[in-house]
C-alpha cells in the first residue's frame, strides 16, 4: 500500500511516498516557482541612446507578464524572453510624456497585425489614460479591422490605490511629483509577501517613504536634482530613510554621459546593495 504526503511548499514542491519502511521522495521541478522577476526592458532617461532603451520594464510571475510602461515597442524585447504577445494582457502606464507612452501605438499595431485576439487591459491616471485613447483616435484605430479587445482602467489619484491585482501581485500607486500627474508604484509578490518599489519619475517627498517602505528592491529614478526628477544621493536618502533592503538605480542621463558614478553617489546616502539598473537585467523578489 502506498500512501502519500503532500508536504508545506518551500522552495520547491515536495512529494514524499512511503513503501513499507522505504521513503521514495520525488521533487518537482518547480524550485523557487514563487519567485517573481522583473525584466529592465530600458534604463535611460528621457533622452535615450544606442544601448539604452527608454525605461520601462516587466514583470513575470507564474501566471503571465505585467508591463509597466512603453516608451517604445517592447515585443521583439519580450518575445526574447519566450514570452508570447498573447499572454501579455496588463500594461500599466505611470504618466502621459513620450518616453514612457510613445512605444504604445506601434506596439498595439503590432499586436493587431499579428492576428492578436486576447484581451488587452491598460491601467493608468485619468490625465494618462485619456491622452493615451486620444493618441490612439489620431491613428484612426477605431478603423482597424478586426482588432482585438482594449480596455482602459482609470487609477484614482490618492495615495495607497488600488491598480492591478491578479494571481502573481497585489499592485498600488502612489501620486509623485513630475511634471504631469504620475504614480509611482507598489508590487506584492502575493506568493511571498516580498516587494518591489517603482518611484516612477519624481523629485523627493514624504509620500515616497510610505511608497519604498521595507521594498526588498526599490526601483529609484537618478535623472538629476529636480525640478521633478531626483539625483542618486537623493534616492539613497529615500531608500534609507524607507528602510529598503536594496536600491537598483534607473532613468538616468546616458547621451554623452557615463553613469557608472551614480552608484557611489547613491551609497553617500545609503548603507545597503547599491546598483546600475541596465537593459535586460533581471532580478527575482
Amino acid at each position: 500500500m502506498m500512501d502519500e504526503y503532500n508536504g508545506p511548499l518551500l522552495d520547491a514542491a515536495v512529494h514524499v511516498y512511503f513503501i513499507g519502511e522505504r521513503h521514495l521522495f520525488t521533487w518537482f521541478a518547480f524550485i523557487e516557482a514563487s519567485m517573481a522577476r522583473v525584466v529592465i526592458l530600458g534604463s535611460a532617461a528621457a533622452v535615450s541612446d544606442a544601448e539604452h532603451d527608454n525605461t520601462h520594464f516587466v514583470l513575470i510571475g507564474d501566471h503571465g507578464p505585467v508591463l509597466i510602461d512603453a516608451g517604445s515597442n517592447p515585443l521583439g524585447k519580450i518575445k526574447d524572453l519566450g514570452i508570447d504577445d498573447e499572454a501579455l494582457q496588463d500594461i500599466i502606464l505611470t504618466h502621459f510624456h513620450p518616453d514612457h507612452v510613445s512605444g504604445v501605438p506601434n506596439m498595439l499595431m503590432h499586436m493587431w497585425l499579428l492576428g492578436r485576439h486576447a484581451p488587452l487591459r491598460f491601467y493608468g491616471l485619468h490625465h494618462c489614460v485619456n491622452r493615451t485613447e486620444d493618441m490612439m483616435m489620431a491613428f484612426s484605430w477605431d478603423t482597424w479591422p478586426n482588432f482585438f479587445p482594449v480596455t482602459f482602467h482609470r487609477v484614482r489619484e490618492r495615495d495607497n490605490t488600488p491598480v492591478l491585482e491578479n494571481e502573481d501581485f497585489r499592485i498600488t500607486a502612489w501620486p509623485v511629483k513630475h511634471f504631469v500627474p504620475t504614480i509611482g508604484l507598489r508590487i506584492e509578490n502575493k506568493v511571498t509577501g516580498n516587494v518591489l518599489a517603482y518611484s516612477c519619475d519624481t523629485e523627493p517627498i514624504p509620500e515616497l517613504f510610505e511608497l519604498c517602505r521595507d521594498a526588498d528592491i526599490l526601483i529609484h529614478e537618478a535623472a538629476g536634482v529636480g525640478p521633478g526628477h531626483s539625483s542618486a544621493r537623493q534616492a539613497g536618502e529615500i531608500a534609507s530613510e524607507s528602510r529598503a533592503k536594496s536600491l537598483y538605480l534607473i532613468h538616468y542621463q546616458v547621451w554623452n554621459a557615463d553613469p557608472a558614478p551614480l552608484v557611489a553617489e547613491a551609497r553617500e546616502t545609503f548603507d545597503g546593495p547599491v546598483h546600475l539598473s541596465k537593459d535586460f537585467d533581471e532580478y527575482e523578489f
